[in-house]
């Protein structure tokens, strides 16, 4: 058991130190030497647990969904949830922000096979999408992967936009101004004043819960 704690933390030490430097160099950047020396562990310990840099790469992008810790409601209000709790969080979560600098490298390490990070995004909104129309939130004609295709690429352009502009720290806001714009078009007026409504006051970064910011 001892022995099995001490693998489970060297690999989330390699996992922490490999965001951090991916974050800060992008995948061609990176180096597993680099990411040894961040996270002061020899080349073997690397190995034995991501057999390259291409896969511990992988492995970030793949937890990102995970990384986020919302509140998410059901529904129209659980996608939006989603997507503000996403926001708040990047700046604090170094993987998060690998996997926000990672974007744009994809090609070098993802196998076609297992999927882009654009289409497990778009997996994450999909259920929230789906029961937002079969509640009657979205108008007839929304076509429900197209919307949640058209959110992810939206919030993929928001934090590029977001990091060149401000560290990111106007993420958030970016966000809320985007659903503030969509909204009306995609949701019935009783589904998008209520969500609007509960988006809060400019300013706070929180998702909304219960109707009101956090």
């Amino acid at each position: 058991m001892a022995q099995q704690e001490r693998s489970a933390r060297t690999r989330a030490a390699i996992l922490r130190a490999g965001a951090e430097v991916f974050a800060e160099m992008g995948f061609a950047g990176a180096s597993v030497s680099k990411i040894t020396r961040r996270a002061n562990l020899t080349l073997g310990a690397l190995y034995f647990h991501f057999e390259s840099k291409e896969q511990l790469a992988r492995e970030i992008v793949r937890a990102q969904p995970e990384l986020v810790t919302s509140e998410a409601a059901a529904g129209l209000r659980g996608a939006v949830d989603m997507t503000l709790a996403w926001g708040a969080q990047l700046t604090r979560d170094p993987l998060l922000l690998a996997g926000a600098r990672l974007v744009m490298d994809q090609e070098y390490f993802v196998r076609s096979e297992e999927g882009n990070s654009y289409r497990q995004w778009t997996e994450v909104l999909l259920p929230y999408l789906h029961e937002a129309y079969e509640k009657g939130e979205l108008r007839p004609e929304v076509n429900v992967l197209a919307l949640a295709q058209l959110v992810v690429n939206a919030c993929t352009g928001a934090q590029m936009n977001s990091q060149l502009d401000s560290g990111r720290q106007d993420l958030p806001e970016r966000l809320r101004q985007m659903w503030s714009l969509l909204l009306p078009l995609v949701a019935t007026e009783e589904a998008a004043g209520r969500v609007m409504e509960a988006l809060g006051p400019r300013g706070n970064d929180s998702p909304v819960r219960d109707g009101k910011g956090a």
